[in-house]
């Protein structure tokens, strides 16, 4: 499943890339929560692209099967965790707050499910 792998990568260096804005051009402009809650997004993105890109380099030498769902919820949850909290900075709306922890589940659902499929179903 090479496509994981370029997921993964185009996550990690848009991470690099959304860190280093907020870093340099962020800095003055968004209140210390703001940026806080910010580089919260980038930093849990960056962990879930390193986690999709083992799934790549696993899924060489395990089934589909085993590594497709656990890395689409990884790849959910980047989306709705990192950019319910990027939303959030960006618009001002608080109220996309309340969509993060869907986001939060979806990782956990990701971690574990992998857990599950290498111990009982490989």
């Amino acid at each position: 499943m090479k496509s994981l792998l370029i997921i993964g990568s185009v996550f990690a260096a848009l991470s690099v890339l959304l860190g280093a804005f907020g870093a340099h051009g962020l800095k003055n402009r968004l209140s210390i929560e703001d940026l806080a809650i910010f580089e919260t997004a980038v930093r849990y993105q960056m962990y879930h692209a390193l986690g999709i890109l083992l799934m790549g380099v696993a899924s060489f030498y395990l089934t589909e099967k085993l590594v497709s769902a656990p890395a689409y919820f990884l790849i959910l949850g980047i989306i709705v965790f990192s950019g319910s909290l990027f939303l959030l900075v960006f618009t001002n709306l608080r109220w996309f707050g309340a969509i993060t922890p869907i986001g939060g589940l979806c990782l956990i659902i990701g971690w574990l499910l992998f857990a599950y499929n290498i111990y009982f179903q490989s």
